[in-house]
């Protein structure tokens, strides 16, 4: 029979177990070898996506059909367990793997009617799922933020926050909502955030939005809009805001 402790390994790779529920997880690895076999096949699995899937935008005709059958589904949880078994039976090979992504970009891509949070969400989706993740490779903010500032045109504040859990990793250009954008790239366990930054002195941004598993957390400095976004805890991405809404209260002091 399957372990009973099997459903918990996804949750404590998404990184949303308490400390001591997580550290009951991993001491139950240790001696668990079926469990310890799911975990090595769900990394594997979500190595392969970021390594060799390829990022494809939906047509509108096939966007309108998804939604429309979602739209029908009920309830909606009906949906998603065959999303969920569709997803884990990827993991027989890179093509189903690159299958199944392409299939989850197309099933998780925000509504249309929220430019701004499909713009972000998409952007993250291609950096994690190609090889444009970094530009410029480095944990040091003194390489990473001169880069930006000379290829983003704008200088947001940059850190690594190893300490307390974000390790800086480097950092790219992007494009959000038609705009150049700086962003800063942080691993928190085994989670990427993306930290976008773009100057716009007019935009109407919400506190946090969350888009299927993705958290995103919104803040102003200035004239320059800030968003983080990541599917670590909630309360580990508010932690990272924090941490550089404070680092933009002292940075250009130095």
């Amino acid at each position: 029979m399957p372990c009973d402790q099997a459903h918990r390994i996804e949750a404590y790779l998404d990184g949303e177990l308490d400390a001591a529920n997580a550290a009951a997880v991993e001491q139950h690895l240790e001696s668990c070898i079926e469990c310890a076999a799911q975990k090595a096949q769900l990394e594997s699995l979500r190595s392969a996506l970021r390594q060799s899937a390829t990022y494809h935008r939906a047509d509108a005709r096939l966007h309108g059909r998804i939604r429309a059958a979602l739209d029908e589904a009920s309830p909606r949880s009906n949906v998603l367990p065959w999303f969920r078994n569709a997803w884990a039976g990827a993991a027989g090979g890179v093509t189903a793997t690159a299958l199944a992504a392409s299939l989850a970009f197309f099933v998780l891509m925000p509504a249309a009617t929220d430019p701004l949070i499909a713009d972000i969400t998409n952007a993250h989706l291609r950096s994690i799922a190609s090889d444009h993740l970094i530009d410029v490779v480095s944990t040091d903010r003194h390489t990473v933020k001169p880069w930006l500032a000379a290829h983003a045109d704008l200088s947001p504040p940059v850190a690594d926050f190893a300490k307390q859990g974000f390790k800086l990793i480097g950092g790219r250009v992007d494009f959000i909502d038609g705009t150049r954008a700086a962003v800063t790239v942080y691993r928190h366990g085994a989670h990427i955030v993306n930290v976008f930054a773009w100057a716009n002195y007019e935009a109407e941004l919400p506190d946090f939005a969350t888009r299927n598993g993705y958290h995103i957390v919104f803040w102003r400095s200035g004239n320059l809009v800030f968003c983080a976004i990541s599917d670590t805890a909630v309360d580990d991405i508010l932690q990272l805001s924090r941490l550089l809404k404070a680092l933009s209260q002292t940075d250009g002091r130095e």
